[in-house]
């Protein structure tokens, strides 16, 4: 109390009443902060055996999905990448830019078409395509990495003629149809990627090629390469140890739309003879996860690109997210 008995608000403010102080148990506040580290700790410790199975060997992770146009998943995925680098893994970034290339189409009246999962690509739309990929996509994502740290390279198979490709056609029906500008790589020169990582840096591949004629000499055109399937190509090319997809699902379904027959894991052999019963749309998808494992890479996920850090879940975790698809003598 000040002179006079006046009550001072600031000492009441600075000694609470003993009510106050009731369910403030120290012994509770320490369980509470004891079973706080034990998580966080625990979530450390199950990636430790992940980071050493990792450390010096090369992930290709394919960027695609939602995670392309929402501003926090794109800013999550670049941390990821980041993070992965610092972790020792070799990571290479394969993107395409479906939203993107349909948004600039709209805009200048060209209409969009696709064919058995393909986009149909005339010469108009290709220019488009291109400019998208390697001077919006991919820029803004080398942007994004860039911000944490000197890291990440923008690429397109053009550059050191990367890619060849040759046209390819879809079954629709039983029927080929003609794409137009589209192509399935025929090969990858893995050097210029190689030289990247060999001195830190994260590729970031944009999904386009130089067309190859049939006598192995370019023919001067660009081809529209599916990233899921230009992403599996690089994995084989360079020997990785795992490919992982982004989509806009949570991953594999035995009965689509039946969510609870999502399939964490599935052998290359029960994947091939599941691909008759799969949408158009996933197609692609499921190929190039088949290409990865059949052509050596031990293991290839298709992940669900709406949650925050879903490439970090699925590399760092034993449980991971999505579907991870394995070879048949996978141990």
């Amino acid at each position: 109390m000040t002179p006079g008995n006046t009550p001072d608000p600031a000492q009441d403010a600075a000694d609470p009443a003993p009510e106050a102080l009731v369910g403030k148990n120290p012994l509770s506040q320490l369980d509470a902060a004891r079973t706080e580290a034990r998580e966080k700790s625990e979530v450390l410790i199950e990636a430790l055996p992940w980071m050493q199975r990792f450390r010096g060997r090369i992930v290709v992770v394919k960027y695609g999905g939602n995670a392309m146009i929402d501003d926090e998943l794109r800013r999550a995925f670049a941390a990821d990448m980041v993070f992965m680098r610092l972790a020792g893994i070799h990571v290479v970034v394969v993107h395409g830019g479906g939203p993107q290339i349909s948004t600039m189409l709209d805009r200048v009246g060209i209409d969009s078409s696709f064919r058995g999962g393909l986009r149909v690509t005339d010469r108009d739309t290709m220019d488009i395509v291109r400019m998208v990929l390697v001077g919006q996509v991919g820029r803004q994502l080398v942007g994004l990495i860039n911000q944490h740290g000197p890291y990440a390279v923008g690429m397109s198979g053009e550059d050191a003629r990367m890619f060849s490709a040759v046209r390819r056609s879809a079954v629709v029906d039983g029927e080929d149809v003609d794409l137009g500008h589209v192509g399935a790589v025929t090969g990858v020169r893995i050097e210029s990627i190689s030289d990247l990582l060999d001195s830190g840096r994260i590729p970031v591949i944009s999904s386009i090629a130089p067309e190859i004629a049939p006598d192995g000499t370019p023919t001067g055109e660009v081809l529209n390469i599916n990233a899921d399937l230009a992403a599996a190509a690089i994995a084989e090319g360079l020997g990785a140890e795992k490919l992982v997809m982004l989509t806009d699902v949570e991953g594999l379904y035995r009965n689509w739309p039946d969510r609870g027959s999502l399939i964490p894991e599935i052998s290359a052999s029960e994947l091939r003879a599941m691909l008759p019963e799969l949408t158009s749309g996933m197609i692609p998808k499921a190929e190039a996860l088949l290409g990865a494992v059949d052509a050596g890479v031990r293991t290839a996920a298709m992940i669900d690109g709406r949650i925050e850090h879903a490439v970090l879940l699925e590399v760092f975790t034993t449980k991971g997210v999505g579907t991870m698809v394995r070879r048949d003598d996978y141990v």
